[in-house]
């Protein structure tokens, strides 16, 4: 297959945010690849038929919500990772068909790691939705025991439960209104926030006292947990961090070559206007 042709792209919905875009063209810049990477406005529905109707240029592609355990269910084979977690982030095409992998994994434990932390016993995670199962699997990769995931309605943190029971993480699943921020921020090693900011704010002065907070929320900016965090001097990782971080393993997945790190966060760090911060975990 002619270099040339190579293709690759994110699949979500909406997408026509996304920053994947601007991570991928300066890697495969770097690399000397003249690979496109395109947005694609698709939901879980569509995933399945879209994904099966790629030509073989298509070398691997990017997904974001809403269409990660879709992603999953259509893939030959996934890693470990993947299965535990539940979904995947990242399709790449093999000789057996396509590979299902979850590199958000390494977009959270990259993240953590450049905020500073290197190790700890319990983490706290606000929200169970997609992203709160990644995490998990971020916080057994970083060798947590335990989390406690803290939710408006117990009966939507199944998926975490499952989860948690899979990387043989113990886990607390607490109801929003009935917990002191406050002792859990101090009492956690590592905070990781992904509900969105008008959750956190009546509370953002409360979860600034956790060591090391991820506030996976990115826009607007700053948000007002961020706002608390750095307010209070404590260490914040942000959402960007993350996809910083998680595009890596996708470019090397996509090329079989080493991602040019810096070049990417410096793509990055130019196309947000320098909300991610100089220091990055290699």
């Amino acid at each position: 297959m002619p270099t040339d042709l190579r293709r690759a792209g994110i699949l979500g919905s909406p997408v026509t945010h996304s920053l994947s875009p601007v991570l991928h063209g300066a890697a495969y810049a770097a690399l000397g690849l003249p690979w496109t990477y395109d947005r694609i406005e698709c939901d879980e529905v569509r995933l399945p038929g879209l994904v099966a109707d790629l030509g073989p240029e298509w070398v691997g592609l990017s997904v974001t919500m809403p269409g990660k355990r879709a992603a999953l269910s259509v893939a030959s084979t996934a890693t470990p990772r993947a299965t535990a977690v539940g979904a995947a982030n990242t399709l790449v095409r093999t000789e057996e068909g396509w590979l299902a992998d979850c590199t958000d994994i390494d977009g959270v434990v990259g993240a953590l790691r450049t905020a500073g932390f290197t190790a700890g016993e319990t983490g706290v995670v606000l929200g169970a939705g997609g992203t709160a199962c990644a995490v998990l699997g971020a916080f057994a990769v970083l060798g947590l025991s335990s989390a406690t995931v803290v939710v408006r309605d117990p009966a939507r943190a199944a998926d975490a439960v499952e989860c948690a029971g899979r990387l043989g993480l113990a886990l607390r699943v607490e109801r929003w209104s009935e917990v002191d921020f406050t002792a859990a921020a101090k009492s956690c090693a590592v905070l990781v926030n992904t509900a969105p900011p008008a959750a956190t704010a009546p509370i953002a002065t409360e979860l600034s006292h956790a060591p090391v907070v991820l506030d996976v929320i990115y826009h607007p900016w700053p948000t007002p947990l961020a706002t608390a965090v750095l307010a209070a001097g404590g260490s914040l990782a942000t959402g960007l961090d993350m996809l910083l971080h998680q595009a890596f393993g996708q470019v090397e997945h996509f090329t079989g070559r080493p991602a040019p790190r810096m070049v990417m966060r410096d793509a990055l760090h130019e196309a947000t206007g320098g909300i991610v911060p100089l220091p990055m975990h290699t």
